[in-house]
């Protein structure tokens, strides 16, 4: 009682602060410019968030107090227009910003909902137990799917995993080793496949600026110095074939494999199987998903005419539209599509009743709910941060680096790139902060910028990996119904070892300027540095 009363009183004090500060102004009548903007105090918020969310392992309330540090840096201080700021700033403006993709989110989870209720995922998983004979076989199927679906990184890891839970679950393969595998495959394939919303992306960053190609054969140039997302595929090919794991997840897959527990969501239900479905209940829902997905990147660019969104004719131009389009309305337009013909289908195969079909509506609904939220306060938190100016402190630093070390650019500005992705959360937020200034940099005709370029890139998809801010990694956490803190914690030494041989190769990029012998040192290095940690860790586990 005497603790209840403490933290009452605690309280109280704190509500009448909020209610009789008087807010900071400016002569103007303006609210304050803040003290700490520009600096590298702008990358603090983010970093108490993280840094609390692996401490405590709890989501939530780490990024609420991460958003909290921001805004009293945002306003100096002046607790009502810090409240001000936290909803209205963050929490309502995230809201808005990412109203698109919280709907494909809803609309994705409930065509899973329909897929397990028809039955479609526990056949396909008998099928994967006929087929699919070893561990091994799980995850690089897994593996394989995610190079596959290559369109975007969103629709990569919720599709993923959907469809490859029931034959990863099968096999004993941890949820966190599954949201790694969904990770892996999902910014990094975007990053290097020309055709996705990330080159489209990026290309539509670079496309204004003076270096005498177009921004998406800029965007292909780079492809082959793209060491992080190369030597991440490189990685986990490796540790699957030489059957060995560790840090935290070598517990993770230690307790699957020999007590049964993969470390699923406990909102996460098992449902009464429906004996009448089949393998075709689950292919044909995701055919047409990512049939419609496509189609609706393409038409919101304009492909089929000129677009509404912009005014833009891409008539008959793939590649244009893809650089034109907006994935977070063209989704959720395919996302619908595919969920009416879903029902029409389940219904008509009867396999499930249109009553029954309807029930799944809300089963998605809540099955998404702790995705959208942390999605919301990751957003909330990014804001934050870019209202302190982040970007101005990056571009200070990258100029006073510029000054001094010409040829080892490429492995600072990786650095960089890394930083400034885990921090904000966004990979796409760095890129676009950080090609302006690499383009400044370098001499548009060298090779040095495309490596930076390259760089760029590259820790762009590396900080993002490694950030429990980064909505892709929340989208990984997501389609493998894991906890996120533990699809962060135990993914974040993968990521750091293959970040330390991408930055060796960038050294050694910078000099030698040649794709290809780097690549070869680089896969090289990458295969040495695992054969190194396994007779470190205690070599192989079982198969």
């Amino acid at each position: 009682m005497r603790t209840h009363r403490r933290w009452t009183s605690i309280l109280l004090v704190i509500a009448a602060s909020l209610l009789l500060a008087v807010p900071a102004f400016a002569a103007d009548g303006e609210a304050a410019a803040s003290s700490m903007y520009g600096t590298f105090w702008a990358l603090i918020p983010p970093v108490v968030a993280i840094v609390l969310a692996l401490i405590t392992k709890e989501a939530f309330s780490s990024l609420f107090i991460g958003i909290l540090v921001g805004a009293l840096f945002q306003c100096n201080f002046a607790p009502v227009v810090t409240l001000d700021t936290i909803i209205n700033n963050g929490f309502v403006a995230a809201i808005a910003d990412s109203a698109g993709i919280f709907l494909f989110l809803v609309l994705l989870g409930i065509v899973v909902a329909l897929i397990n209720a028809s039955g479609g995922s526990a056949a396909f998983g008998r099928w994967a137990e006929k087929n699919i004979k070893t561990r091994v076989g799980a995850i690089l199927a897994t593996f394989a799917l995610g190079v596959l679906i290559f369109v975007d990184d969103y629709f990569n890891c919720l599709t993923v995993g959907s469809v490859m839970r029931p034959i990863t679950d099968g096999h004993r393969v941890s949820r966190a080793k599954l949201s790694y595998l969904i990770d892996a495959t999902a910014a990094p394939i975007c990053m290097i496949a020309p055709v996705s919303s990330w080159a489209a992306a990026v290309s539509g960053v670079a496309a204004d600026l003076d270096t005498g190609i177009s921004g998406i054969e800029l965007f292909v140039k780079a492809i082959p110095y793209n060491f992080y997302s190369l030597l991440t595929f490189v990685f986990v090919i490796g540790l699957t074939v030489m059957k060995f794991d560790y840090g935290p997840m070598k517990l993770h897959e230690m307790n699957a494999q020999l007590n049964g527990d993969l470390g699923a969501l406990e909102t996460e239900t098992q449902e009464e199987e429906n004996s009448r479905g089949r393998v075709i209940d689950l292919v044909l829902p995701v055919v047409v998903l990512i049939i419609f997905c496509v189609m609706g990147m393409i038409y919101v660019g304009g492909f089929f005419g000129v677009d509404a969104w912009g005014g833009t004719d891409y008539a008959g131009d793939f590649i244009g539209a893809f650089g034109n389009t907006d994935a977070y309305v063209s989704l959720p337009w395919g996302a619908l599509i595919a969920l009416i013909l879903t029902i029409i289908y389940m219904v008509a195969r009867r396999v499930m009743t249109f009553k029954e079909a309807m029930a799944c509506v809300p089963k998605g609904f809540i099955a998404m709910v702790p995705p959208i939220t942390i999605l919301t306060m990751a957003v909330s938190l990014k804001t934050m941060t870019s209202l302190l100016g982040a970007d101005v402190f990056v571009h200070d630093v990258m100029e006073g680096a510029a000054q001094g070390l010409y040829s080892m650019l490429p492995a600072v500005i990786f650095v960089v790139a890394c930083l400034l992705a885990f921090a904000s959360g966004t990979s796409w937020g760095t890129f676009g902060i950080l090609i302006p200034i690499v383009v400044a940099i370098f001499e548009p005709s060298s090779t040095l910028l495309t490596i930076g370029i390259s760089a760029c890139l590259a820790g762009a998809v590396c900080g993002d990996h490694c950030s429990p801010i980064s909505d892709t990694t929340i989208m990984a956490s997501a389609g493998a119904q894991c906890d996120h803190v533990n699809h962060v914690s135990t993914q974040l030494p993968y990521a750091i070892t293959v970040a330390a041989v991408s930055f060796v190769s960038f050294v050694i990029a910078g000099f030698v300027q040649n794709a290809v012998i780097c690549l070869v040192i680089g896969a090289a290095l990458m295969i040495g540095t695992l054969f190194v940690i396994r007779n470190v860790t205690g070599g192989k586990q079982s198969a």
